[in-house]
């Protein structure tokens, strides 16, 4: 879904005018954001000679050049600003003035005004003097700094609080310690246990058989080597079984019970 389309009144009065576009150092231009709106920030200074491109010169003013921080380097004072020509874009100025009965950025009500067309370009170079040297070195100097050094520090300094021990190691001790320790119970009474498991399940894993005995992993594994098998192929891989001779379901009970009667009547 696209937005609608808002259409403005655009005053074209300033079509014809030709404006220059200037990019400028980054120094100049910090200079120029920290000026005062009263001030004169510098002045321009156009030379023509016949049959030649014209000079343009940049001049910054006395104002500009004192707004420095404390350590800031001196910044150079003349420039020469290179013209080029725009010949294969069109480019424009546009402008609009916000009313100050609105807080809207771009109301609808608002006019565009069209305040010239690129003509020329020019770019502000420094001239090569020895302010421009130790300008171009110490910034060289600040982008060659690592981001991270190594000092010597003449006291302790406590990022942080040691600590005994970590919390989910005390949540685990008292855990632990709650469910009380596993202790070896009489082998005979393991085997009750787990006869009474087989009754209900034939197949058990190791997990689950631990849970019901509550022994020790390596012990309960000594009994179950004893009287169970353990299954290494599905479809009950990895889960114990009762040894044949230990199997007393009661489904085979029955079934030894039916056999037996049948036998007998046909004594």
């Amino acid at each position: 879904m696209t937005a609608p389309t808002i259409d403005r009144e655009l005053d074209l009065s300033n079509t014809g005018r030709g404006v220059w576009l200037v990019k400028v150092p980054k120094y100049i231009a910090n200079k120029w954001e920290k000026a005062p709106g009263n001030i004169e920030v510098g002045k321009l200074k156009i030379s023509r000679a016949p049959g030649q491109r014209a000079q343009v010169q940049l001049s910054l003013s006395e104002a500009v050049l004192c707004l420095k921080e404390p350590g800031e380097q001196n910044i150079p004072k003349e420039h020469r600003l290179d013209v080029s020509n725009v010949t294969r874009q069109s480019l424009g100025v546009f402008s609009h003035a916000i009313p100050s009965n609105t807080d809207a950025v771009v109301p609808e009500t608002e006019k565009l005004y069209m305040e010239g067309r690129i003509v020329q370009k020019l770019e502000c170079r420094p001239y090569a003097d020895n302010t421009y040297y130790k300008l171009k070195s110490e910034s060289i100097r600040k982008a060659s700094m690592p981001q991270r050094q190594v000092q010597q520090l003449d006291r302790i300094v406590q990022n942080f609080k040691p600590i005994s021990d970590h919390k989910h190691n005390i949540d685990y001790m008292k855990k632990k310690t709650a469910e009380g320790k596993k202790a070896r119970d009489d082998k005979e009474a393991v085997l009750n246990m787990l006869f009474a498991a087989f009754e209900k399940h034939q197949y058990y894993n190791i997990k689950d058989l631990q849970k019901i005995t509550r022994q020790p992993i390596v012990y309960l594994k000594e009994i179950l080597k004893e009287v169970c098998n353990y299954n290494l192929k599905n479809p009950h891989k990895n889960m114990w079984e009762l040894k044949p001779e230990y199997r007393h379901y009661k489904q085979e009970q029955a079934a030894e019970a039916k056999d037996d009667k049948n036998s007998s009547d046909s004594d």
